[in-house]
C-alpha cells in the first residue's frame, strides 16, 4: 500500500500526490456518461456547457465531504452510515448487491462493444468477458499502487483521445463562451438533471474514503492534500465532459447527425469521425471509448469491492480495521467474483425487466441518499468540531440534495413509465 508521510507533503510536488481524487473521477466517468453528454451536444449545441460546470462543482463538494468525514473521524462512510440507523444498511444492502449484478453486465458489454469495434475477431460478448477477467486479474490481490497507475494510464488515453476529436472539430469558441450562462431550452430539463447529475459517477463518489485509506492517506494531517487531489481531478473530468460536448455540438448538432442512445452512439459517433477525418480518427476515438469504459470496469472491481467487505465485516460485528474489511480480504475477493461471473449471464440471457425496474428504482435514490446523509454527518457530533460543515457547505450540499431528489423522481418515473 503506498503512503505519503505528512513531512513528504510539502516537498513533493503537487501532481505527484494526486490519486484517489482521479481514481474515483475517471471510475465515475463510463461509456453512459459520454453518450449521454453527446446527446446533449446532439440536441442543444453548446446551451447545457453550463451544466458540466454545475455537475463538476456538485461532485468536488460531495467528494470532499465524503472524504472529510474519513480523514476526521478516521471511519469508512458504511460505519458513519450506520451510526445513523439501521435503515441505512436496509438500504444499502440490497443495493450494492443488486446493483453489482447489473452493472457488472453492463460494464462488462460497453467493453466488449468498444473493442469489438477497435479490434474485431470476437463477438461484444467476448470481448466484454475477457474484460472482465482483465479486470479481476489487475485488482485480486488489492494492490493500490499498481491499481492506480492502471487508472492513470486509461485516464490519459481518454483526455488525449477525446481532447483531441474536440480539436479536431475546431468549436466555435464564440457559441462555447455563451453556453456558460445558465439556462434551459425548451424540452431540455430531463437533459439539463441527467447532465449535471451525471458528470463523475455515483456509489463510486463513495468509494473516495476507501481509496484515501488505501492510498495512506488517514488522517486530518492529509486534508488539504485531499482537497487538491479531488479539485484538480475534477477539473481534469470536467475538461474531458467539456470536450465530449464540443464533439457532439460540432459534430452533431450542427450537422443534425442523431446517435443511438445506449453504448451503441459511441459507435456511431466512430463512424462520423471516420468519414470526416479518415479511419485512424474513428479508431482513435475508439481507442478512448475503451479506455472510458475500462477505468470504470477496473475501478468498479476495486472500489466498491472494499465498500462491499466494509459492509460485510461491520454488520457481522467485526470493525473497519479488521483484514476481512481490506482490500484482499474474503469479502473484497467474493465480491469481485460477483461482479464477475454472475453477469455474464446475463450478457448471454438477456437482462429481466423485473431486475432493471428494481435496479433503476434503488439507483435513482443514491445520490440523495449520499447528499442527505453527508449532510446529517458532517452537522453532528458524529465529525469533530474542527471539521464540521461551515455555512457555505450546507447551502451548497443542501442545493445538491434537493437537485439529486428532482433527479430521483424523475427517473423513478421513468422507471415506472417503462415497466
Amino acid at each position: 500500500m503506498a503512503s505519503t508521510t505528512s513531512t513528504e507533503l510539502s516537498s513533493v510536488p503537487r501532481w505527484k500526490v494526486i490519486g484517489p481524487g482521479l481514481v474515483v473521477a475517471a471510475t465515475g466517468v463510463g461509456a453512459a456518461d459520454l453518450v449521454a453528454t453527446l446527446i446533449a451536444g446532439q440536441k442543444f449545441g453548446y446551451t447545457l456547457l453550463w451544466c458540466v460546470v454545475v455537475g463538476c462543482l456538485m461532485k468536488i463538494v460531495l467528494v470532499e465531504g465524503a472524504g472529510r468525514y474519513s480523514l476526521a473521524t478516521g471511519r469508512t462512510i458504511f460505519e458513519g452510515w450506520r451510526s445513523l440507523g439501521a435503515w441505512t444498511t436496509w438500504y444499502f444492502g440490497p443495493y450494492i448487491v443488486l446493483w453489482g449484478f447489473v452493472y457488472g453486465a453492463a460494464a462488462m458489454a460497453g467493453t466488449g462493444l468498444a473493442l469489438d469495434g477497435l479490434l474485431g475477431g470476437l463477438s461484444v460478448t467476448w470481448w466484454g468477458i475477457l474484460s472482465g477477467l482483465i479486470g479481476l486479474a489487475l485488482v485480486w490481490t488489492g494492490r493500490y499502487s499498481v491499481f492506480e497507475k492502471v487508472l492513470a494510464a486509461l485516464v490519459g488515453i481518454m483526455f488525449v483521445t477525446m481532447v483531441g476529436a474536440a480539436a479536431l472539430t475546431l468549436p466555435n469558441l464564440g457559441e462555447l463562451v455563451t453556453g456558460l450562462a445558465p439556462r434551459i431550452p425548451d424540452g431540455g430539463l430531463v437533459n439539463t438533471l441527467a447532465l449535471a447529475g451525471g458528470v463523475g459517477g455515483t456509489i463510486t463518489l463513495a468509494a473516495y474514503g476507501y481509496w484515501l485509506r488505501e492510498k495512506g492517506w488517514s488522517s486530518p494531517t492529509y486534508m488539504r492534500v485531499m482537497r487538491i487531489d479531488n479539485t484538480v481531478a475534477y477539473v481534469v473530468t470536467g475538461l474531458f465532459v467539456l470536450a465530449t460536448l464540443i464533439v457532439g455540438a460540432e459534430l452533431l448538432y450542427s450537422t443534425s447527425v442523431a446517435i443511438e442512445e445506449g453504448d451503441a452512439g459511441l459507435l456511431d459517433l466512430s463512424v462520423v469521425l471516420q468519414d470526416r477525418y479518415g479511419e485512424w480518427a474513428g479508431k482513435l476515438f475508439l481507442l478512448g471509448f475503451w479506455a472510458a469504459a475500462m477505468s470504470s470496469l477496473v475501478g468498479v472491481w476495486n472500489g466498491v469491492s472494499l465498500m462491499f467487505a466494509d459492509f460485510m465485516t461491520i454488520i457481522r460485528g467485526g470493525d473497519s480495521s479488521d483484514p476481512d474489511a481490506r482490500a484482499g480480504g474474503k469479502w473484497y475477493r467474493l465480491y469481485i467474483l460477483w461482479l464477475t461471473f454472475p453477469p455474464m449471464v446475463m450478457m448471454f440471457l438477456g437482462k429481466p425487466v423485473w431486475l432493471i425496474l428494481a435496479y433503476g428504482v434503488l439507483g435513482a435514490f443514491f445520490m440523495p441518499f449520499l447528499a442527505v446523509t453527508l449532510l446529517w454527518l458532517l452537522n453532528t457530533d458524529r465529525t469533530p468540531v474542527e471539521w464540521r460543515n461551515k455555512l457555505h457547505s450546507n447551502v451548497l450540499m443542501a442545493i445538491i440534495a434537493l437537485a439529486f431528489v428532482a433527479l430521483c423522481v424523475n427517473e423513478v418515473r421513468k422507471v415506472i413509465d417503462g415497466a
